[in-house]
Parts: structure tokens; sequence; C-alpha cells
């Protein structure tokens, strides 16, 4: 064997261990979601310590790919495609991480509200965005995986979905806060988790698009499509206004 082909071979093994490394990340944070939601449902504190506590493998899994990605392209010099790759994992881990937090923070809030049992019926909503948002993570990490690009458009184009959901539970909750003060507490912490699970849904998206680049070798050729609430806020009467002196 010559020195171009074990050097070829010995890149094929680095980014096939990245590859491994970045999915077992992707399970992490899915699990960090789901977790986080069930906590929120149950007001299960213990579930939303570990979720917590979870969230420090996530961070030691994007330092450790990030060490061997730069290591590896340190080492190889790659070009093109391989390259593309690298610099998608780091990207791709960088989401990740972020995935984590917004999940550790969903988490932070169940400890909040545990002893609230008000209006519990809400987290309908919230789970039914989050598993959405959580389908969308699995299908373009599938497709990271496989290094097909074929699910990463169809998963940018959802992102409208989640904006879509998020609007109408931030009118939901608005709507019972205004109408029951008692409520605001809890509405307002349900409000920060719905925030939370659609910044994972932008998450979701930007990795959508490095797997695209990684793959194809361009952008996807259009502006992303996203919903806009601000509208909707605009004419909505504060909060403050309804809760009485």
């Amino acid at each position: 064997m010559n020195v171009s082909e074990h050097t070829a071979r010995a890149f094929d093994t680095d980014l096939i261990k990245l590859t491994q490394m970045v999915a077992q990340m992707g399970g992490f944070a899915q699990k960090q979601i789901t977790d986080s939601i069930d906590a929120l449902a149950r007001r299960d504190e213990t579930l939303a310590h570990q979720v917590i506590g979870a969230d420090a493998a996530v961070d030691a899994l994007q330092r450790q790919i990030e060490e061997k990605a730069i290591a590896t392209i340190a080492l190889r010099q790659p070009m093109a495609v391989d390259l593309r790759a690298l610099v998608a994992m780091l990207r791709i881990a960088g989401d990740l991480e972020r995935i984590g937090d917004l999940a550790k923070n969903i988490g932070k809030r169940v400890i909040a509200v545990s002893s609230d049992n008000s209006q519990r019926t809400l987290i309908r909503g919230l789970k039914h965005m989050a598993a959405l948002v959580v389908s969308q993570l699995a299908a373009v990490l599938d497709s990271f995986v496989n290094r097909n690009p074929g699910s990463t458009v169809k998963v940018w184009q959802a992102d409208k979905e989640v904006d879509a959901l998020y609007v109408s539970l931030f009118r939901e909750l608005l709507t019972y806060a205004m109408e029951d003060p008692v409520t605001i507490s809890m509405c307002i912490h349900h409000l920060f988790c719905a925030k939370n699970i659609e910044r994972i849904g932008d998450h979701a998206t930007n990795i959508a698009e490095a797997v695209h680049y990684m793959v194809e070798g361009r952008a996807i050729a259009s502006e992303r499509p996203k919903g806009d609430i601000s509208s909707y806020l605009a004419g909505i009467p504060s909060i403050a206004t309804k809760v009485p002196a």
C-alpha cells in the first residue's frame, strides 16, 4: 500500500468515526427534547433534572467532535467534498449543542411549574409541536448519516409549520392569561417552552442546510421560509392591562 492509499484509508476511518459521533450526539439531543416535554406533561422534577444533567454529555461530545474534526483537517488536508463534510459536521455539532441547551431550558421550566396543576390540557399543543420538531430532526440526521439530501429540503420548508404551531400556541396561552390572571405565571412558563421548541426547529433547519451543502456543494437555492408573528403581536394588548389592580 502506497502513502496516498494509506492516507485515504485513514481519512475514511476518521470520517466514519466522526459521522458516528455526530449521529450519537443527535440521538442524545432528540432524547433530551422528548424527555423534557414528558417531564413538563407529568410535572416530573426527577426527569427534568435528568434532562438538565444530560446536557453535559452533549457538550462533551461537541468538544470531542471539534477536536477530532480540526485534527483531521490539519493532518489529512482534505479537499472539496471531504472538506465540506468536516466543516458540515462542525456546524451540525454546534446546532445539536444548542438544541441540548434549549431542551435543558425546558427542564428548568418544569421545575418552576412542578407544583402548578392548572390548565394541563395546554400541554397537548406543546407535545404536538415538539413531536414535529423531533421528527424533522430525525429525518435530517438520517439524511446526514446516509449522505442523502432528499429530505433536507422538506425539513427546511417545514420550518414554517413549526412557526404556525408556535403562533397558535402563543394565541391560546395568551387568551388563557388574559381571561384568568391566576394562570399568567404558568402561561408565561409554557410560552418560554414553546419558544424553545420553535428555536429547536430553527436549528433542525440549520442542520438541513448544512447537510444539503455538504452533499450537493451548494446552498438551498431559495430564501428560508419563515413564519412571522410580528404582525399578530402588534395587535395584542399587554397582559398587564388585563391584570386587576
